[in-house]
C-alpha cells in the first residue's frame, strides 16, 4: 500500500500530480492563492455543492498568469479580458465539480497509502532524490495549502484522473470498424494537377475602382482609437537596497533553520490488510503468526515477499525507503521511531490493517554551515522587510494618486519618475505596461479617459504596481483616400487575379467534363503534374490539394473525375483523379495500432459525452 504505485511513477498518477504542482509552483508570489476559507457569496452551485467567489477569483488569476507565462511577451492582451476569463474559469470549475461528483458516485477511490506514495515520489518534495518533509511543507505553504488542504486537493485531482482513465480506457472497437478505418487510411490515389497562377501584377485597377471600394468600405478605413498615458511604476526590487540585516538576525534565523532539520528513517514493513473479506481478528492472527516466524530467525525481506499484502513494497522485501516525520500514519510512525536499527516492532494497527515494521537505517541530518546559508537567509530576511515596505508604499501611492490632480505629486512623494508611453489602442501595446490588460482597461475607462482622473493602483505582477493617467486621446478619424489607396489597389488586384485564375480553371474543368476539351498531356500550355499512389500525407503536395483529392468520387467507367480548389496565394489548382487504389491488408501490428488509435479516440468521445450527460442532469445555478 505505502509502496503500491512506486513502479508506476511515470504513469498518469505521477504525471497528474507533478503537472499540477509545476503549474501551481509557477504561480507562487500570488498572495495566498487558496487562503480564503469562507465566503459570503457563491459564484455558482452544482447539485447543491458551492463554488465560491473566492474559488472563481483564484481560477481567473491562475488562467491569467498561465496565459502570460505560456505566451510570454508575444501574448495578445485581448486574451486576458476579465469577462471572458471569468466565464471560462467558471465553466472549468463547474465541469471539475461535476466530474468529482461523478467519480464519487461511481465509487472511485484511492487509499491514503496511495496518496502517501504520490507525495513521497514527487520530485518537487525531494532533496537529493529523497523525500524531505521540510521541503514538502515549504512548497505547499508557498501554494497557500495546509497539509490537510493539500491532501484534499490531491485526492480530488486523482479521483478525476481515475474517472477519466476508467472511461477512456473502457472503450472498444470492433474488427469491422478497425478494418474499415484501415482500408480508408491505407488507400492511395492516382491523380494529376495543374495550376493557374494568380498574377496580381498583370491586373489593372482604375482610380474609379479604388474610389468605389473606398466609398463602400469607408468604415473600415479609420485611424485606431488610441491613447498616450503618463504613469508611475513602483517596483518591489527598489527597496532591497534600503534594508539591512544584522549579524544577530542572521544567526537567529540560522539556528531556526537547523533546528528544523530532522533525521530520516528507512523502514520496511509487512502488511496484512483488514477488509470486507478479512476481519480484524483474522488479520491480527496472521500477523502474529508471521511475527513468530521472524522470532525464529527467518529473514524479514524474504518473509515480506511471501506474505505482505502491500504489492508495491513486497517485491522489495517490504522496503519503503527513507523518510522523515509526518509522512506515515501516526501509529506507524510512533512504532518506527521507537525502534533501534535492525529491530522489528510488535504488530501495529493502522487504518490499512496490521503491520510488522523493521528499522533498516537511520540518517542523521546534515547540518549546513552558516556561511553556506548566509546569502539565502539574508535574502529571506530582507524579503520579509521589503514586502512590508512595498505594501506600505503601494498603499501610499494609491492614496496619493487618488488625492492628486496629476502624477507629479505621488511621484515626488515616493521618489518615482513620471514616464510616458507610446500611443496604443484598445488591443494594447506590444510590450511594457501597455501590454497589460488591466492598464489598457484603466486607460480607456471613463474615469481616466473622459474625466481625467488618475487610475487606481494596478498590480502588474506581485512585484510591480503602477498608476496611470491619460495624457492624450487620439480619437478615431476617417483616413483619406490618398492614405489608403495603395493597399486598396493591391487588394483589388489580388482579388482580380484570383478570380481570373479561378475562371480559367473552371472553364478547363467544364470543357474536360463535357468533352469539348480533349484530355492531353498538357492543357493551356501547362503539363499535368502526375502523382501515383499518393497517400493522405503525401510529401510535396499542398495539404489543401490532398484534402480535395481524397474527397473526390471514385472514377467510373475508366473516366477520370475533375475538381478544383483555390489556394491561399490565390492560384487555382485543377485536379484530375485517375484512380483509387485499395491498400494492402494491415499487418497484426498495424491492426493493433489502428485499434488502439480508434479506441483512444472513442474513449475521448465517451468521456466528452459523459461530461455532457453530467451537465444535462445537473442542477447548476450561476449567480
Amino acid at each position: 500500500m505505502l509502496q503500491n504505485i512506486r513502479d508506476n511513477s511515470q504513469g498518469w498518477i505521477a504525471k497528474t500530480i507533478i503537472g499540477l504542482i509545476v503549474v501551481l509552483m509557477a504561480l507562487t508570489g500570488f498572495d495566498a492563492i487558496f487562503r480564503a476559507t469562507s465566503h459570503s457569496q457563491d459564484a455558482a452551485k452544482v447539485n447543491g455543492d458551492e463554488i465560491s467567489q473566492a474559488d472563481l477569483s483564484q481560477a481567473v488569476e491562475m488562467q491569467r498568469r498561465q496565459l502570460m507565462q505560456q505566451l510570454g511577451k508575444d501574448f495578445d492582451p485581448s486574451l486576458l479580458d476579465d469577462k471572458r476569463l471569468r466565464e471560462a474559469a467558471l465553466k472549468g470549475l463547474i465541469e471539475r465539480k461535476l466530474l468529482l461528483q461523478g467519480a464519487v458516485d461511481a465509487k472511485f477511490s484511492f487509499s491514503e497509502a496511495a496518496l502517501d506514495q504520490v507525495i513521497l515520489q514527487t520530485p518537487e518534495f525531494q532533496v537529493d532524490g529523497k523525500f524531505d518533509a521540510d521541503r514538502f511543507d515549504q512548497v505547499i505553504r508557498q501554494m497557500g495549502f495546509s497539509r490537510l488542504q493539500f491532501r484534499q486537493m490531491l485526492t480530488d485531482e486523482m479521483l478525476i484522473a481515475q474517472l477519466r482513465a476508467g472511461l477512456a480506457g473502457s472503450s472498444f472497437v470492433t474488427d469491422a470498424d478497425m478494418l474499415a478505418f484501415a482500408r480508408l487510411d491505407k488507400q492511395t490515389r492516382d491523380f494529376a494537377s495543374l495550376s493557374y497562377k494568380a498574377d496580381a501584377a498583370a491586373q489593372k485597377v482604375s482610380d474609379d475602382e479604388v474610389k468605389a471600394y473606398y466609398d463602400e468600405h469607408a468604415k473600415e478605413f479609420m485611424s485606431p482609437d488610441q491613447v498616450v498615458i503618463d504613469y508611475v511604476e513602483l517596483k518591489k526590487s527598489a527597496f532591497f537596497d534600503q534594508v539591512k540585516v544584522s549579524d544577530e538576525d542572521l544567526q537567529a534565523q540560522y539556528q531556526k533553520e537547523i533546528a528544523n532539520l530532522a533525521e530520516q528513517r528507512r523502514a520496511a514493513h509487512i502488511l496484512i490488510e483488514v477488509n470486507d473479506k478479512v476481519s480484524d481478528a483474522e488479520a491480527k492472527g496472521k500477523i502474529e503468526a508471521i511475527a513468530q516466524r521472524l522470532a525464529k530467525g527467518e529473514d524479514f525481506a524474504t518473509v515480506a515477499k511471501q506474505t505482505s499484502q502491500d504489492p508495491g513494497s513486497a517485491d522489495n522485501g517490504g522496503d519503503l525507503g527513507y523518510s522523515g516525520k509526518g509522512v506515515y500514519d501516526p501509529a506507524f510512525e510512533q512504532a518506527l521511531y521507537g525502534l533501534k536499527q535492525g529491530e522489528v516492532s510488535q504488530p501495529v494497527r493502522t487504518p490499512y490493517g496490521w503491520h510488522l515494521i523493521k528499522l533498516l537505517g537511520v540518517q542523521a541530518p546534515q547540518v549546513p554551515s552558516l556561511a553556506s546559508l548566509k546569502d539565502k537567509i539574508s535574502r529571506e530576511l530582507k524579503s520579509q522587510q521589503v514586502e512590508q515596505l512595498y505594501v506600505d508604499a503601494a498603499k501610499k501611492l494609491e492614496d496619493s494618486a487618488f488625492e492628486a490632480s496629476d502624477l507629479s505629486q505621488p511621484a515626488q512623494e515616493l521618489g518615482l519618475k513620471v514616464q510616458t508611453s507610446q500611443p496604443f489602442g484598445r488591443e494594447g501595446g506590444s510590450e511594457g505596461v501597455t501590454a497589460n490588460r488591466q492598464v489598457v482597461q484603466a486607460a480607456f475607462s471613463t474615469e481616466v479617459l473622459d474625466e481625467g482622473a488618475n487610475s487606481n493602483a494596478i498590480e502588474l505582477d506581485p512585484e510591480t504596481t503602477v498608476v496611470v493617467r491619460a495624457k492624450e486621446h487620439r480619437k478615431p478619424a476617417q483616413l483619406s483616400l490618398e492614405a489608403v489607396s495603395e493597399p486598396i489597389r493591391k487588394e483589388l488586384a489580388r482579388e482580380k487575379a484570383a478570380d481570373a485564375a479561378k475562371a480559367k480553371g473552371e472553364a478547363l474543368i467544364a470543357g474536360l467534363r463535357d468533352g469539348k476539351v480533349a484530355l492531353a498531356t498538357s492543357q493551356d500550355g501547362q503539363a499535368w503534374k502526375v502523382s501515383e499512389a499518393a497517400t493522405r500525407n503525401q510529401d510535396g503536395v499542398d495539404p489543401k490539394v490532398l484534402q480535395q483529392v481524397f474527397r473526390m468520387p471514385k472514377p467510373a467507367n475508366g473516366k477520370p473525375t475533375f475538381a478544383g480548389i483555390t489556394l491561399s496565394d490565390g492560384s487555382y489548382t485543377v485536379i484530375r483523379l485517375n484512380g483509387v487504389n485499395e491498400g494492402p491488408e494491415p499487418t497484426d501490428e498495424e491492426k493493433n495500432q489502428y485499434r488502439q488509435f480508434l479506441a483512444s479516440r472513442k474513449g475521448q468521445q465517451d468521456f466528452a459525452s459523459y461530461r455532457q450527460l453530467l451537465e444535462s442532469k445537473a442542477k447548476i445555478e450561476r449567480y
